[in-house]
């Protein structure tokens, strides 16, 4: 039998040794660092370090770890017969443990209790109380409220094993109690992967990080995976940036009208979400309902190569690539992020405005990563005093971004005195592999992502179903924020146009005043308001050919192209079209048709159906006067005639081909395509 006495310097040291074999050689060495550990610290650290380190039965090491493990709580919640309980397992740690010879351990616990009565460290009622005290008999599961944040501080900082974080415990676990609520829910539909990241603005602080599912299946589906690091397709989580970059450099206005019609860029096709479209919206409403070929359209303005600078300077290091391997799908989800840094960037923002607001002044320490371990300061994106946006331009977005319509479960806040305001956008990626919400409150930032770890996507995925409900009920478990002060300072008023949202030109009626970025050099003057000549009643346009000048009434009109015309008219009743030119005088030259589909030089493949037969591609038209009657004709030969609806379905022979319209009033247009399929 090998047994034997020691102090706790020479069992503390022999732990040090990883408790090698024994030899008079490990002895002696042994005895020498613990005499150097009796010189180096005192009797109350070393029994602390021993502690630390003591088996405590199985595989449990330290009395941290078994004051979870055995009573689920930490040391400081503990009675005193559950630390007598702890203080006397290291002593036989392989025979004496909870679970096994239970009544060996509550003789040797009742004997320290008996010892301590005994000092009069504690009274006779505490002592009879806890001899009393059931031993404890299943053990706990050790806390794991933020795995996947532990296992990014391992990596992160390999050279340590202790992390003290800026995660506040009760938020961490009431968002952990809410994404466990969701996940069930979400596993219905084969959707196993949830993850969510609050930020603290102000103090640039993570407070809460669940970096996957808290739950685990049988059957695992990717929980250890970190999604909170791990690069998803964005959706149009970028628009809001977007944006507020475009307001910030003068090239837009908050309601001024961007085109939403049937578009095709080199060979590119963007639809909206619903597949309709509405002509012309103001960028505002566009951000708000998240229309994509707005947003497409002020890309195309922008440039792909300046706004792929602007979203790597303000963190968004994962996109890597060229513009050109981009392309304008990028702001729908044709790149990918990290929600750490998506919500960094919405938190720099939130930053900048917020310190302006108690300062008038910017400063590029703003624009950081958030820290997650005390003392520990993360990447700073700026050393020097510039800005990347001005606070006004973050306001306006984030204004913008407060009028998302909510989802059914919070479509009440108005109407509720405690509801906050909230700016937050919502993304999914194409084939529903990602949903994603990111919103941002007066000193929050809460970013939630929904999907499959592999990829995989599923029906009804999106953000606005799938995470957007997480994200408002995580902002409903933080204590409420006042919403942002308006930056009056950084801010001026120009009058615009009430209809188009541009700066009002010598024909526009009806005007307001507008709040702009102080510093924006824009220059949009309205150019959908133009003079008409109109006759005595007002019915008819007329030229100086049929009517002398004096009999005219000259008057201001608001007038679309006629493709976005012909789509405007279907979501805004109140709008009127051009009046038709009176009988017998010579219109001017003017452009009444457009073509919607194809435009010219489209190359076109026509698909077989299932029958075999090669289908039909819809070619259409937008006419300001939908009653004129409006020839087609294909290279020449006549195919067609349509009148109120301007649509044919044509199937052209493989070549290049040349369709000329034109209607009973002499206009005529001529639309060059190609087609590349065959006829079998």
């Amino acid at each position: 039998m090998v047994s034997g006495g020691s102090t706790i310097t020479m069992q503390l040291t022999r732990l040090m040794r990883k408790n090698q074999k024994r030899t008079y050689g490990e002895k002696l060495i042994e005895v020498i660092m613990a005499l150097r550990v009796e010189l180096t610290y005192s009797k109350d650290e070393i029994l602390k370090l021993y502690a630390s380190h003591a088996p405590f039965g199985t595989n449990v090491v330290g009395v941290d770890a078994a004051s979870w493990r055995y009573f689920g709580r930490g040391l400081s919640q503990l009675s005193w017969a559950e630390c007598a309980t702890l203080a006397v397992l290291p002593n036989s740690p392989s025979i004496i443990y909870p679970g096994k010879n239970q009544d060996r351990l509550k003789r040797k616990r009742d004997k320290l209790l008996f010892k301590l009565l005994t000092l009069k460290n504690i009274d006779a009622e505490t002592y009879q109380l806890a001899i009393q005290e059931p031993l404890p008999q299943k053990p706990f599961p050790l806390p794991n409220q933020s795995r996947h944040l532990l296992n990014r501080a391992v990596v992160e900082y390999n050279s340590e094993n202790n992390f003290n974080t800026t995660i506040q415990s009760e938020i961490q676990n009431k968002v952990l109690d809410i994404l466990t609520k969701h996940a069930l829910q979400l596993k219905q539909n084969e959707i196993h992967n949830i993850c969510a990241l609050v930020l603290d603005v102000n103090k640039n602080e993570v407070i809460s990080y669940v970096g996957n599912t808290p739950l685990k299946d049988k059957e695992p589906h990717g929980e250890d995976v970190d999604v909170i690091t791990s690069n998803r397709s964005t959706g149009s989580l970028l628009k809001p940036y977007l944006y507020g970059f475009m307001l910030n450099d003068g090239q837009l206005l908050p309601n001024m009208l961007v085109p939403d019609i049937p578009t095709q860029i080199a060979g590119y096709v963007p639809q909206n979400f619903d597949f309709t479209y509405d002509g012309a919206v103001p960028a505002k409403q566009a951000l708000s309902r998240s229309l994509n070929i707005p947003a497409v359209k002020m890309l195309q303005q922008y440039t792909i190569d300046k706004f792929l600078d602007r979203l790597r300077q303000i963190g968004l290091s994962s996109m890597n690539r060229s513009a050109d391997n981009y392309g304008l799908s990028l702001i729908l989800g044709g790149g990918e992020a990290k929600l750490w840094d998506m919500c960094s960037a919405y938190a720099s923002m939130a930053r900048v405005l917020n310190h302006y607001n108690s300062s008038s002044k910017y400063d590029g320490r703003d624009w950081n990563k958030p820290n997650y371990l005390v003392n520990k300061k993360t990447e700073e994106l700026l050393k020097q005093k510039n800005i990347f946006i001005s606070a006004s331009s973050v306001w306006l977005t984030f204004e913008a971004m407060a009028e998302v319509g909510r989802p059914d479960i919070d479509a009440s806040w108005r109407r509720l005195g405690n509801a906050q305001k909230i700016a937050w956008k919502t993304g999914t990626s194409f084939g529903f592999r990602d949903g994603w919400a990111i919103g941002v409150s007066g000193n929050y930032v809460v970013g939630v992502w929904v999907g499959n770890a592999d990829g995989e996507g599923r029906p009804g995925l999106t953000g606005i179903s799938a995470a957007a409900p997480v994200l408002f009920e995580i902002f409903g478990s933080l204590p409420k924020t006042d919403w942002f002060k308006m930056p009056v300072n950084d801010l001026k008023q120009v009058v615009v146009c009430k209809q188009s949202g541009c700066l009002a030109s010598q024909y526009c009626s009806d005007t307001k005043k507008e709040w702009i970025p102080k510093n924006s050099n824009v220059s949009i003057t309205c150019s959908y308001h133009k003079p008409i000549h109109l006759d005595a009643i007002e019915k008819y346009r007329v030229t100086d050919a049929c009517v002398s000048p004096i009999d005219m009434k000259t008057v201001s009109w608001f007038v679309l192209p006629p493709v976005q015309e012909y789509y405007f008219k279907t979501k805004n009743p109140m709008y009127k079209s051009l009046p038709p030119y009176k009988l017998g005088c010579e219109p001017e030259i003017e452009k009444s048709m457009e073509m919607i589909y194809p435009k010219a030089g489209t190359v076109i493949y026509i698909p077989y159906e299932l029958s075999g037969e090669q289908g039909k591609t819809i070619f259409e038209i937008a006419h300001r006067q939908p009653s004129n009657s409006v020839f087609w004709h294909l290279d020449g030969a006549l195919i067609g005639t349509t009148r109120d609806i301007h649509q044919l379905g044509l199937n052209p022979s493989k070549g290049k081909h040349m369709l000329s319209l034109s209607d009973n009033t002499g206009e005529t247009l001529n639309i060059p395509f190609e087609v590349v399929s065959e006829k079998k």
